[in-house]
């Protein structure tokens, strides 16, 4: 991976999979989503409104496609100021150039979206200067949005957004609006509705977050090596995370696994 260069040119140690750097000013694909239209956009632009933003996504292709689509910043008003490929690049490069809105996929080695939440929480708590939140994954699955939302995203779309929409999403993430695509938002609500919070699944719960990432690979049928090289770990370690997965949820082996999963829309 090529380095991470932050705003003072000091070029820290990489450590991902893909090219990742901070103060990548951009030209920068987009991707249902939140409402709003082309015109409001334009008018973003041309009444000078300006969001910097940080696009987190261990997909490079996909970076550079959302970089293209959004972040011609005379057009869209979106200035992309970094861009990160796993949970430590996005904590580097978000404390160092504090955007207003992080663009932040799901699922990413070294911990998730969730970790990334978890470890920025100062700065979302920050009252004069907070950094906001948008998920922003091809993953429509229950526990995913809940658990961004439970994290402190204010919002979440999928990968099928429009330019146009997610610029607009951006821009109400920004203002302190909570986004979320069309079915995505019936959903949160129902999910909140009854309770103050969403149901806990206690098997789950046992897991930590290193082992729900195995979990999630392996019943995606990935070899125990394939694991280890997205994770970032060696083979004997996603082992030992097995083994321990297969013993908190009580399974007997991998196909049992994937199955546990799947009926939980892990996958």
């Amino acid at each position: 991976m090529s380095d991470v260069n932050g705003p003072t040119g000091q070029t820290p140690a990489s450590h991902g999979p893909e090219d990742a750097a901070v103060g990548t000013a951009g030209t920068g694909a987009g991707a249902e989503a939140a409402t709003g239209s082309a015109t409001e956009s334009v008018a973003d632009a041309e009444g000078g409104r300006r969001v910097r933003v940080v696009l987190v996504d261990d997909h490079r292709m996909f970076r550079t496609g959302v970089q293209a689509e959004i972040g011609e910043t005379e057009r869209t008003g979106v200035e992309v100021v970094g861009e990160a490929a796993d949970v430590d690049q996005a904590v580097t490069v978000i404390t160092a150039t504090r955007p207003e809105v992080v663009l932040l996929d799901v699922h990413l080695p070294g911990g998730g979206g969730v970790e990334v939440l978890r470890r920025c929480a100062p700065l979302m708590a920050d009252a004069r200067q907070p950094v906001r939140f948008l998920a922003l994954s091809v993953s429509d699955a229950a526990e995913d949005v809940i658990g961004v939302i439970r994290g402190g995203a204010r919002g979440y779309v999928t990968k099928t957004i429009t330019g146009t929409d997610l610029v607009n999403s951006v821009f109400r993430v920004q203002e302190g609006d909570a986004v979320f695509s069309p079915r995505l938002a019936g959903f949160v609500l129902d999910a909140f509705a009854s309770t103050d919070a969403p149901p806990v699944d206690e098997d789950l719960d046992r897991l930590t977050q290193r082992e729900r990432e195995v979990l999630r690979l392996i019943a995606r049928g990935y070899a125990y090596k394939e694991i280890a090289k997205q994770l970032f770990i060696s083979v004997k370690t996603v082992e030992s995370h097995v083994s321990a997965v297969l013993r908190k949820l009580q399974l007997s082996n991998r196909h049992e696994l994937t199955r546990w999963a799947t009926a939980r829309r892990l996958v």
